[in-house]
């Protein structure tokens, strides 16, 4: 498959591998795309998994609507179950950095029937996020309340992103095409807006909020100790989020992790996917 449907919004997808395969899904964060994935990828479809990489909401050309209202967490998990649905497969492993992390979280605990296992990368889960910001994590996620403005943020953002991305550990490479990505008409706005949806929550430091559900599958948390955005408090508190088989494993390492670290990601994605038919 290319691209899939939901709701009159069209996504495009990369689907690489063996169509009977284990089918692993893995959603980009902030301000990537599904290229982020692109040296993950290889060692999963050599694996014998089927991997699929949408361009999510916002960030798909024919997928951004307009308001923040289009990109609460309940729309962006609508999105996830779209893309199952249409693939065919009746449950996959899901894989998500950044706010893709945040999305990963959300399914696993609204939908944990729809996963064989979970692998979240870089973001904690949204409680034990909640419960450090009384701590550093206040100042390490200061950025989310400047995002809540209207136009400005954009208007700063063009004009500084690619030096924001390059100093926080992003390879050139990547940042040349995400920054361009941001470009398109209506793609920096519509990224925005899932920042912007937060505030929408009852607690909008919890982008996944659905009360006191605990994620029920097979779980991988995999965090960068030199992450400048998302620290050792909530890292280790994600522990007591997962009532199932869970793995904690901390890299020397950033907040890039699919394009810095690939094969630690891979590793990681195989533990609890392995590969081929199940």
């Amino acid at each position: 498959m290319e691209t899939y449907e939901r709701d009159g919004l069209v996504f495009d997808v990369t689907d690489s591998g063996d169509p009977g395969g284990d089918t692993v899904v893995l959603l980009h964060g902030w301000p990537q795309d599904r290229s982020a994935w692109r040296d993950v990828i290889p060692g999963l479809t050599e694996a014998g998994l089927r991997v699929l990489a949408p361009d999510q909401r916002g960030y798909s050309p024919r997928a951004r609507p307009p308001g923040r209202h289009a990109y609460r967490m309940s729309q962006l998990v609508g999105d996830v179950e779209a893309l199952v649905t249409a693939s065919g497969a009746d449950r996959v492993h899901l894989v998500g950095h950044d706010w893709g992390g945040a999305v990963a979280w959300a399914v696993g605990e609204r939908h944990p029937s729809m996963l064989r296992s979970l692998t979240v990368l870089s973001t904690p889960h949204h409680r034990a996020l909640a419960a450090a910001m009384p701590g550093i994590q206040a100042l390490r996620s200061s950025y989310i309340a400047a995002f809540q403005l209207p136009w400005l943020p954009e208007v700063v953002l063009r004009h500084t992103l690619p030096g924001l991305l390059r100093g926080s550990g992003l390879p050139e490479d990547h940042t040349d095409r995400y920054a361009a990505r941001m470009r398109e008409d209506g793609c920096l706005t519509s990224s925005l807006a899932w920042y912007r949806a937060m505030a929408l929550h009852p607690k909008a430091v919890r982008p996944g909020l659905v009360g006191d559900r605990l994620v029920t599958v097979p779980t991988t948390y995999v965090w960068g100790r030199r992450d400048p955005a998302l620290g050792r408090q909530a890292a280790e508190r994600t522990a007591s989020c997962v009532e199932a088989d869970y793995r904690f494993v901390e890299l020397d390492a950033g907040h890039w992790l699919p394009e810095t670290r690939a094969d630690e990601v891979v590793a990681a994605i195989l533990s609890r996917a392995g590969g081929g038919r199940s």
